[in-house]
């Protein structure tokens, strides 16, 4: 049988890092947190349940995930957030895959859990993710700290049975203050993008953002989560470009 590395950044996560490790257990040959100096007891529980601790200063979302995947030292690695869980048919698929290999990477579905309800329309299911791959393939890239991972143009790609648990917000705020900390991340990075961004884009592209996810992508349909959502999603995307404009060097 094939063996598994599973690896995990953290900080201060010491209210989901048991349930993630607890649920990566049935199919994880080591599991490797690579933590950013948490202030909690994110390290010593960890620890305690068996998993092998690394630091390392905060780079980057992007920078972090590249640094714990090289720690891995198995066939195939599955990459996972201290919020996530594996379901039940999840962890199948995983098992028939460690005892046969058929492609070099592997996506599956994310299902998000909302403020306690499962979202299941408005673009966030499914939610489809690539992080399971054959050790010493592919990067993590993208625009932090929204990271993707990057696999060879001829790589095989199968998709797995089964849902990646993602525990997202327990509260409407803490959604409200990661939109802020993350557009705050985005507008730094894009102030210097070359391309031209235009202030009608706070009018419309909020609007067309609200209109995509709630009524195209259907998100009525998860009820009043889905509308908050929508709404925080447009909220969102003008914060972004508010911020981005206020950043940008004027000539």
């Amino acid at each position: 049988m094939n063996k598994l590395s599973v690896v995990i950044i953290t900080y201060n996560e010491e209210s989901n890092i048991v349930d993630c490790i607890d649920s990566v257990k049935p199919i994880a040959d080591e599991i490797i947190v690579l933590d950013s100096f948490s202030t909690d007891k994110t390290v010593q529980i960890a620890e305690s349940l068996g998993a092998i601790v690394f630091l390392q200063k905060f780079q980057g979302h992007i920078e972090q995930k590249n640094a714990v995947k090289d720690l891995a030292k198995y066939d195939l690695i599955l990459s996972i957030d201290a919020d996530e869980r594996l379901s039940k048919e999840l962890i199948n698929s995983i098992v028939k895959i460690k005892h046969n290999i058929t492609a070099d990477a592997y996506t599956l579905n994310r299902l998000n859990n909302y403020c306690g309800k499962w979202i299941k329309h408005g673009g966030w299911y499914p939610d489809k993710k690539l992080r399971i791959w054959k050790n010493g393939i592919g990067y993590w890239g993208g625009v932090n700290p929204h990271d993707k991972y990057f696999v060879p143009d001829d790589s095989i790609i199968n998709h797995l049975n089964g849902n990646l648990l993602h525990y997202s917000f327990k509260t409407i705020s803490q959604h409200v203050n990661q939109v802020n900390h993350f557009t705050d991340i985005m507008s730094d990075i894009m102030k210097n993008d070359p391309h031209r961004i235009y202030y009608f884009n706070l009018i419309f592209a909020p609007v067309f953002k609200f209109i995509k996810d709630y009524f195209i992508r259907r998100g009525f349909l998860d009820g009043y989560s889905g509308f908050i959502i929508a709404a925080i999603s447009s909220f969102s995307t003008f914060l972004k470009y508010i911020k981005i404009l206020t950043k940008k060097p004027r000539h």
